[in-house]
């Protein structure tokens, strides 16, 4: 327990514990990077070292003040579908009005006005409970505009008890007036090291499958957890289909295979609609490998570690025409799909261009 069990950031961690140690409390604080870092999570293992009984820069999560801090935090994320409604949402932050501890998120698409007012009006009360009050507002680049005025009036006159820990992905994304008042920690991705250090906590994948959760997860610890094996393999292979039956069908393929091969191929590609976005980048993770594995010691860069050896067929097999052919049809298809346009059509002939080595419609990038 503590925050040892944080994973990633040294820099940042570090720096939490200095701010506990020497008792100077800042009362606005900003943690901004990448998704899925921890920069939320290290904001509530800030909020129990500040209440923490033992208070020696670090928390031990197991006194009074810290099952309370969670309990506090786990009630207020609690529910959150239900509170979708401006009134409910209403109701829920004046319920929570004498908690030290609170996390506010976003409602609908933003942080209400009436989230911040509650937010203000409770931290220039005494705390309840523990020797000060922690408001932690993630996705802060999600408050209202209505709701900025309101926000600065806490950070230009903060209470002493109180701390508040914005939380986004970007500093930027918030107005000039609330960085500048608020101490900023900024976060990276976490090395690859690391998360493969948690994924080989996971017995159900083997190392190949570790490695490959670990490029997908691409610095973000969050992703690494909730990794899907089978549902990536199910996204991916209709694109390794697609592409194994293109590169066949082109002239100088190896093994060559016959036309109804790449239009099955389009067909069942286009079929899978579900989340088109993120289906279609896992078709360009894999062009973007084979391209990768023709350039020297390529093989350290690939995302798709667990089809090395087949990449590395295709790699060779393939001319860097037909590649760079298939990358700029993939990147027409991206904006075609935003419009609607029949995705089987699209891919059919994206397959057809690189066999016949045509530029059509589908591939000019005008």
């Amino acid at each position: 327990m503590g925050f040892d069990s944080f994973i990633g950031n040294a820099s940042a961690v570090a720096t939490v514990r200095k701010i506990l140690r020497s008792g100077r409390i800042p009362g606005a604080m900003l943690f901004a990077g990448p998704d899925g870092v921890g920069k939320k999570t290290l904001a509530m293992m800030l909020a129990k070292g500040l209440v923490c009984e033992k208070n020696q820069g670090d928390f031990c999560g197991e006194c009074r003040r810290c099952r309370k801090a969670e309990e506090m935090i786990a009630l207020g994320r609690e529910d959150l579908a239900r509170r979708r409604e401006i009134k409910e949402a209403a109701r829920r932050v004046e319920g929570l009005v004498y908690f030290d501890l609170q996390l506010i998120e976003p409602i609908t698409s933003y942080i209400l006005t009436e989230q911040i007012r509650q937010l203000r009006n409770v931290a220039y009360t005494c705390p309840f409970e523990f020797p000060r009050r922690v408001f932690i507002v993630d996705d802060a680049q999600a408050i209202h505009w209505q709701a900025i005025d309101v926000l600065l009036k806490v950070l230009e006159e903060p209470p002493d008890t109180t701390t508040l820990i914005l939380v986004c992905p970007n500093a930027y994304e918030l107005r000039p007036t609330i960085r500048s008042r608020c101490f900023r920690l900024a976060f990276q991705p976490v090395d690859e090291g690391s998360i493969l250090a948690l994924l080989a906590q996971d017995k159900r994948l083997t190392k190949p499958q570790q490695a490959l959760a670990a490029r997908v997860a691409a610095g973000s610890v969050a992703q690494a957890k909730a990794f899907d094996l089978a549902d990536y393999q199910r996204r991916r292979q209709p694109w390794l289909d697609f592409l194994e039956s293109v590169l066949r069908v082109a002239p100088g393929g190896r093994d060559p295979a016959p036309w109804s091969s790449l239009f099955d191929a389009a067909k069942a590609l286009a079929e899978n609609r579900e989340d088109f976005d993120r289906t279609l980048r896992i078709g360009f993770s894999l062009l973007r490998d084979v391209l990768q594995l023709r350039e020297p010691g390529g093989d350290k860069e690939v995302m798709n570690v667990d089809l090395v050896a087949r990449l590395k067929t295709w790699a060779a097999g393939s001319s860097l025409e037909d590649l760079e052919c298939l990358k700029a049809g993939l990147d027409r298809a991206y904006r075609l799909q935003i419009r609607n346009v029949n995705q089987q059509l699209g891919f059919e002939e994206l397959g057809i261009d690189v066999v016949t080595g045509r530029k059509s419609t589908l591939t000019q990038t005008g």
